[in-house]
């Protein structure tokens, strides 16, 4: 088998942030992607995670205590790799991989040394002797694994040196070392989740070792947590910008009714962005008693957290009263971008507003709008419902169908109550704290309890399927901001013509009367054609129970 000559690579961060230290190497490439997650051996009831391609997965199956040894076979690289890094892990050192070898016939990397990371020495250079002196962390260690490809396809050690010349980390430090180091996707929702409730990084530093056993099972340490949080708390635009600030720019020289607001400064926002332009603004007063704040873009982690402001029009359409970019999403942020809402609709509030059940929203909500009607929106939690009592959903498939009965066919306080009682003693859902929490909150989203406040739908289920999602069918989670800014004038274009031939409908095709009643011919006139169809449907439905 043909091969170059060894090419050396540096891997410092094996699930760290940032590199160790710069040395010069000829043809240097980065390693595949991907990070490891390892907890303590010591706690018998967590198992080594892999976040990575799927052919390191057998190494689950390992002794957590075995040894390497030459002649030892792996599914793959990757798999020699994180076997290394948790052996080291478990004696006491930190890896990174340092050379490899290629095929001349394809390029495929055919042979890979992983070494102790204080293999080799630091480079000397022209350092400028002014700055603080930087910690030796190459000492010449020899420890090292190579894992070299077979004709089978496996990779099997070739060379293993165990000695090291410098002290082994203690198991209560061994935390700290960089290729062990890693804030995990369950580690990162967490700190998501504490960061959003105003917590500090000390805070939920406690939080992660208390819910990990220990520090030693957290998988980073306290600086990890603060680069993360620092990097999650604000995000930006990148070159997508210019693209926003330009379109802000041009529909306020076009038109003189347009209002934008941006958190921060303008050429360079890591805040919030708002705007509404004139036919928005004029909406809200003709159609604004109810508004919808519409966050499934934010939730379904489109690469722009993009909200609308939405309500009904006089033909049952969506209407749009407003967009936002949310480039900040802390409760202060909400608060601005709601007060900052109000100042564009000049001041009045709506009557009702519907958001998704986020604490965060809810509380600037509440600030915002004290006098203003919240509910929740049940499409929201129809889907959390999904993944809370996912047991449920997968082991009873008829609970779905009757929960959503449950809550969208109930007509009296005392019927849903009944029935949710019902409900949570046949499936067994008495010790659900999902469950409970959303029945707490029943007066903010079950239909029975918010009959008394107007919220635009022409019927109990039109809310109940999906929120008013104005932009559904132009943006999707793959929309980035260029796109996003292109698909929201087609929105708004395609929502406009839609508007003006229903306007045509009613003023050109007068409906067909089913009773000679005046009640009816009035509400003909009075009504647009949809609403009138609707109504008139309701209205028969109800004359026909009062005749049986």
């Amino acid at each position: 088998m043909d091969i170059e000559s060894l090419n050396v690579m540096e891997f410092d961060d094996v699930g760290g942030s940032g590199r160790e230290d710069n040395v010069a190497a000829p043809d240097l490439e980065r390693p595949d992607d991907f990070h490891l997650e390892y907890n303590s051996n010591n706690n018998s009831n967590n198992q080594d995670l892999l976040e990575g391609p799927s052919t390191a997965s057998s190494t689950s199956n390992w002794d957590p205590n075995l040894e390497p040894f030459e002649g030892m076979e792996f599914d793959s690289e990757q798999a020699a790799r994180i076997f290394y890094n948790s052996y080291a892990r478990r004696i006491g050192f930190s890896t990174r991989v340092s050379v490899y070898q290629r095929s001349r016939r394809d390029g495929s990397i055919i042979c890979r040394q992983i070494v102790c990371s204080r293999e080799g020495f630091r480079r000397e250079g022209n350092e400028n002797r002014s700055k603080r002196q930087r910690t030796i962390t190459r000492v010449g260690c020899k420890a090292q694994m190579t894992v070299k490809k077979q004709s089978c396809g496996k990779w099997a050690v070739t060379k293993l040196i165990k000695e090291h010349n410098h002290d082994l980390v203690p198991p209560d430090k061994v935390h700290c070392l960089r290729s062990h180091r890693h804030v995990s996707g369950p580690a990162r929702s967490l700190i998501d989740t504490l960061q959003a409730a105003g917590m500090g990084p000390s805070g939920v530093m406690s939080v992660l070792i208390k819910e990990s056993g220990g520090i030693n099972n957290v998988g980073f340490t306290k600086v990890d947590c603060q680069n993360y949080m620092s990097s999650s708390r604000q995000r930006t635009l990148g070159s997508g910008g210019q693209v926003v600030f330009y379109y802000l720019k041009q529909m306020q020289a076009e038109d003189s009714g347009f209002f934008c607001a941006v958190q921060g400064d303008f050429d360079n926002s890591t805040g919030n962005i708002f705007w509404a332009d004139a036919n928005s603004r004029m909406n809200y007063t003709c159609f604004g008693d109810t508004v919808t704040f519409d966050t499934t873009y934010r939730t379904n982690r489109y690469r722009v957290p993009f909200a609308p402001f939405t309500g009904w029009n006089h033909h049952g359409q969506p209407v749009l009263f407003g967009c936002a970019l949310l480039l900040n999403e802390s409760e202060s942020s909400f608060v601005w971008l709601f007060e900052t809402w109000l100042a564009a609709m000049s001041g009045r509030h709506p009557i009702s507003i519907t958001t998704d059940q986020d604490r965060i929203i809810r509380a600037a909500v509440s600030q915002v709008f004290p006098g203003t009607r919240h509910r929740f929106c049940k499409w929201n939690i129809f889907r959390e419902a999904q993944e809370k009592l996912s047991d449920v959903y997968h082991s009873h498939p008829a609970f779905e169908v009757e929960f959503q009965r449950c809550i969208n066919m109930t007509e009296t306080v005392d019927e849903f109550e009944s029935c949710w009682e019902s409900l949570v003693e046949r499936y067994d859902l008495g010790n659900s704290e999902w469950l409970q929490s959303m029945y707490n909150a029943r007066q903010q989203w079950v239909p029975v309890y918010l009959m008394d406040t107007f919220f635009g739908e022409m019927s109990t289920m039109q809310g109940s399927d999906s929120i008013n999602s104005y932009f559904d069918g132009y943006i999707n989670a793959s929309t980035n901001i260029q796109v996003l800014i292109k698909q929201h004038e087609k929105a708004i274009t395609n929502r406009y013509e839609k508007e003006v031939k229903a306007d045509y409908d009613t003023m050109n095709a007068p409906p067909v009367l089913k009773t000679p009643s005046p009640m009816e011919k009035q509400a003909a006139n009075l009504y647009t054609r949809k609403i009138f169809i609707n109504s008139k449907r309701n209205w028969l439905r109800h004359l026909l129970i009062l005749q049986l």
